[in-house]
């Protein structure tokens, strides 16, 4: 390793107390109070376990396959949304938002993301961004927020969070997640 690496691992040291907090992911202001009832899972990673190397900037930066059970009956649309409380900044990292998603679809994977509107990532791109935590900022907590809702959101591809998170807002009639984690040393 060379001195950008350590440079970078000191700015990770450094930066290490400063995080967005949990208390700013998307489900505590569109599900407050409200216990997770959707059961989040995948193939790729056992919950509160690290993530594959392939769904990580280290890796391919796949997305993981998600999958999920136990959706409310009158369930008009679903929408995923994936994101970093623990990013050096004032908002979680947004690391994927899909949404759109039927009703009777019961998961999500690095294919099938396109099947559906995707919005923009904290990159600004479209679609899922991987794991990518400064090195030496110690463990981040990827949220994979799964949300069922009473109303279909006709959204165009490339919507802000904001935007989206506007139109569902009162609409939530469940949700659940499931947490990776991933650190760089």
């Amino acid at each position: 390793m060379g001195i950008a690496h350590e440079v970078s691992v000191a700015a990770g040291h450094v930066l290490q107390g400063v995080r967005a907090g949990a208390s700013k992911l998307a489900a505590q202001h569109l599900a407050e109070g409200m216990v997770p009832t959707v059961e989040v899972r995948s193939i790729a990673f056992e919950a509160d376990a690290s993530l594959p190397i392939s769904c990580t900037a280290d890796g391919v930066g796949a997305a993981p396959p998600l999958h999920w059970t136990n959706v409310p009956e009158y369930t008009r649309s679903l929408v995923v949304i994936c994101e970093d409380p623990d990013a050096p900044a004032l908002e979680p990292f947004l690391h994927w938002l899909v949404y759109g998603i039927p009703a009777d679809i019961d998961g999500v994977d690095a294919q099938s993301q396109h099947d559906w509107p995707s919005g923009q990532n904290g990159r600004g791109e479209v679609g899922f961004t991987p794991a990518a935590p400064p090195s030496g900022h110690g463990v981040h907590h990827y949220h994979f927020q799964v949300f069922a809702l009473d109303v279909a959101l006709d959204m165009k591809a490339g919507s802000e969070r904001r935007d989206v998170l506007e139109l569902m807002t009162g609409h939530v009639l469940a949700w659940g997640e499931l947490v990776g984690t991933y650190q760089r040393e």
